[in-house]
C-alpha cells in the first residue's frame, strides 16, 4: 500500500485489512462505523450516536411507541368510571335543563375524591373537575331561577290582593298587578 491509498476493507481485492498488525502501515485511528442503509452520513465533527440512541434527524417514535433503549411501562391508568357521564349532566344541566346539575356537582365531588385518593388507579381528572364546576354553576342558576320565580309568584299575588275586592275581575290586566 502506499500513502495515498485508503485502507483496505473486509472483501477488498487487494487482500490487505485495516488494522492488520503484520502490515507495513499501522494507524492509530480506530475504523470509522459504516452507517446503516438509510442512515445519514453524520457531519465532520459530529458525534455518532450511543447504541440505542437515535440519530440526529431521525424521526421519533410514534405514540405509544417507547424510545430506543427505554423500557416498557404500562400505558395510562383507565378513567374513571363516572368521569364522562359527570362531565355530561354538568354541561346538560347548564344548557338543558338546571335540574341535572346538582347530581353533576354531588357526582363529580364523589369522582374527584376518588381520583385523589387513588392516583395511580384511575384517570380522568379533569373531566370530573371540569363536570362538577359546571355543575356549581347550573346549581347558582337554578338557585337563581327559582328564587325569581317566587319573586314573581308573591308579586302576583300582592297585586291580586290589593286590587278590588270584588267579584268582578273583567278590568284584570298585568298593569294593574304592578301598578
Amino acid at each position: 500500500m502506499s500513502e495515498n491509498q485508503p485502507p483496505s476493507y473486509p472483501g477488498d481485492p487487494s487482500g490487505q485489512q485495516p488494522n492488520d498488525p503484520t502490515g507495513p502501515e499501522q494507524s492509530s485511528q480506530p475504523p470509522q462505523q459504516q452507517p446503516y442503509p438509510g442512515q445519514q452520513q453524520p457531519y465532520p465533527g459530529q458525534q455518532q450516536p450511543y447504541p440505542g440512541q437515535q440519530p440526529y434527524g431521525a424521526q421519533p417514535p410514534g405514540p405509544g411507541q417507547p424510545y430506543a433503549g427505554q423500557p416498557q411501562w404500562g400505558g395510562p391508568p383507565p378513567k374513571h368510571p363516572k368521569a364522562t357521564l359527570v362531565l355530561i349532566l354538568g354541561i346538560l344541566g347548564l344548557i338543558v335543563c338546571s335540574v341535572l346539575a346538582p347530581f353533576a356537582w354531588v357526582m363529580g365531588n364523589r369522582a374527584v375524591a376518588e381520583i385523589d385518593a387513588n392516583p395511580g388507579v384511575y384517570d380522568g381528572r379533569g373531566e370530573a373537575q371540569a363536570g362538577r364546576i359546571l355543575g356549581i354553576i347550573g346549581t347558582v342558576l337554578l338557585i337563581l331561577g327559582i328564587v325569581a320565580f317566587a319573586f314573581f309568584i308573591v308579586l302576583i299575588i300582592a297585586g291580586v290582593a290589593s286590587s278590588d275586592t270584588s267579584s268582578d275581575y273583567s278590568e284584570l290586566s298585568l298593569i294593574s298587578l304592578f301598578a
